[in-house]
C-alpha cells in the first residue's frame, strides 16, 4: 500500500474503483484540514481521511488531533490509515487523536454504533456499520455517547408546559416563530447565541458566522416557520429550537410524517426555569397541527439537560459514539 499526503491545493487524479470516494473538493476547501491522506493499493483508493492539528478542541487540558472525513473499502486498509494519521497528528503534538470529525463539532463527526429499526434520517450521520470496529482495533475507544429518539405520538403533550409558559411571562420571556422576513437577521442571532450556549460543549470549537449562515440557510427552504421558534426577553434572544421535516422519508416513497427536532439552545442566564421543555413541548405541539405524527430528537450527548428533557416523551431509537486514542 502507498499513501499519498495532500495538502491544500488540487486533488490528484485517483481511481475510486473499490468503492472508497474521494473526498469532496467542495469539504476539503471549506473545513481546511491541515492534511489528507489517500491509502492507496494497486492505483485505487482504497482509504481516506483528513487531519487537523491546529485550532482544534481541548481534550485533558490539551489540544487534540482530530481525524474526519473517514471512509476505507476494509479494516486493513482502515487500520492502517489511522495508523498513519495517529503518527502524522503525533508528529505535531498531539497527545490525543478524536474522531471521526470534520475538523470541529459544528460539521459531521460520530459513529452510528447501535442502528436500531428505524431507517436514517435527514442530515443524520450515517456510516457502514464496519467503520466503528475498524477505529476500536487501531486502539481508539469512546469518549463521548449520544442518542437520538423517537417520539412516536404526538397527540401527547407535556403536562407541565403551561405553568412552566406562566413562569417565562413572569421573568419577561416572551416565544414567537421565526420571521422569514428577517432570514439573515434571525440567523445572526441564532448564531451568536449558539456560540454562548454551546461554548461550554464537549470538545467545543467556535464557528465562523459565514459558514453558520450558510448551512441553516441550506435547509431553511424546506423548513416551516412555525417549527422555528424564538424566546426573547426584550429585545434579547434567549433561547431557540429549530426543527425541520426529515426529508429522506419522501426520497423512500413515503410522506414526510416526522419532524426532526435538530438544535436546542438555552442562554446560561435564563437556565433552570423550564425554558427548554416548554420549546421542545411546543414545537411538538407545532408539528402535530400541520400534520406531522412523529418527531425526532437528534444527536443528543448523553449528559445534557436535553436528554433529560427528551426522555419526557420520546424513547432511544439511535446510538452514536465518538471515539479517542492516547499517542
Amino acid at each position: 500500500m502507498n499513501l499519498l499526503v495532500l495538502g491544500p491545493g488540487a486533488d490528484p487524479p485517483i481511481s475510486t474503483d473499490r468503492g472508497v470516494s474521494m473526498i469532496p473538493t467542495a469539504d476539503r476547501q471549506a473545513h481546511a484540514p491541515d492534511r489528507s491522506l489517500l491509502l492507496m493499493e494497486q492505483d485505487a483508493l482504497v482509504a481516506r481521511c483528513s487531519c487537523w492539528s491546529t485550532g482544534t478542541p481541548i481534550l485533558d487540558e490539551r489540544p487534540a488531533g482530530v481525524i474526519g472525513h473517514y471512509a476505507a473499502a476494509d479494516a486493513a486498509s482502515g487500520q492502517a490509515l489511522l495508523d498513519h494519521a495517529c503518527a502524522l497528528l503525533s508528529s505535531h503534538g498531539a497527545a490525543t487523536a478524536v474522531g471521526p470529525m470534520d475538523g470541529s463539532t459544528w460539521r459531521r463527526y460520530r459513529f452510528v454504533i447501535e442502528r436500531g429499526n428505524e431507517p436514517p434520517f435527514f442530515l443524520e450521520p450515517d456510516n457502514p456499520d464496519g467503520w466503528p470496529s475498524h477505529w476500536t482495533t487501531a486502539g481508539f475507544t469512546p469518549v463521548a455517547s449520544y442518542t437520538s429518539a423517537l417520539n412516536a405520538d404526538l397527540a401527547v403533550e407535556d403536562p407541565r408546559t403551561a405553568a412552566a409558559l406562566d413562569r417565562l411571562r413572569e421573568s419577561g420571556i416572551a416565544i414567537r416563530t421565526f420571521d422569514p422576513s428577517r432570514t439573515t437577521e434571525e440567523l445572526q442571532r441564532i448564531f451568536a447565541l449558539s456560540l454562548a450556549a454551546f461554548r461550554r460543549n464537549f470538545l467545543y470549537t467556535p464557528i465562523g458566522e459565514e459558514e453558520f449562515l450558510a448551512q441553516y440557510q441550506a435547509v431553511l427552504p424546506h423548513v416551516s416557520s412555525e417549527t422555528v421558534l424564538l424566546a426573547e426577553r426584550g429585545d434579547r434572544l434567549v433561547g431557540f429550537m429549530f426543527a425541520l421535516p426529515d426529508l429522506f422519508e419522501r426520497r423512500r416513497g413515503g410522506s414526510v410524517e416526522t419532524i426532526i427536532l435538530k438544535t436546542i439552545a438555552v442562554d446560561p442566564s435564563v437556565g433552570g426555569i423550564g425554558l427548554g421543555g416548554v420549546l421542545m413541548d411546543l414545537v411538538q405541539r407545532k408539528a402535530r397541527a400541520l400534520g406531522f405524527r412523529r418527531a425526532i430528537h437528534a444527536l443528543i450527548h448523553e449528559s445534557n439537560v436535553s436528554g433529560r428533557i427528551s426522555a419526557r416523551s420520546a424513547q432511544t431509537m439511535r446510538r452514536y459514539a465518538l471515539f479517542a486514542k492516547p499517542l
